[in-house]
């Protein structure tokens, strides 16, 4: 495991402690769940855009269409 020195203002880190209080986790559990979320996401855009290069864009297209209309369905329910 390694150490990581990290500089941020005074308010953002009382609002780092705050968000960890609330959330029932340690300042270090929290950013590193934060970190974990920022990788994961870096690893589903790398591999989508490799598979979009390889891809059908029409496919695509429907795919990302078929997603919209299922959130904002699901939006939708949200609001009721």
């Amino acid at each position: 495991m390694s150490v990581i020195t990290l500089r941020v203002t005074e308010e953002k880190h009382e609002r780092i402690k705050s968000l960890a209080v609330s959330r029932g986790v340690s300042v270090n559990k929290l950013i590193d769940e934060a970190m974990t979320i920022m990788i994961a996401k870096q690893d589903i855009e790398t591999r989508f855009k490799a598979r979009a290069a390889k891809g059908d864009i029409t496919a695509g297209i429907a795919l990302l269409d078929k997603v919209l209309e299922k959130r904002e369905a699901y939006d939708k329910t949200l609001s009721r």
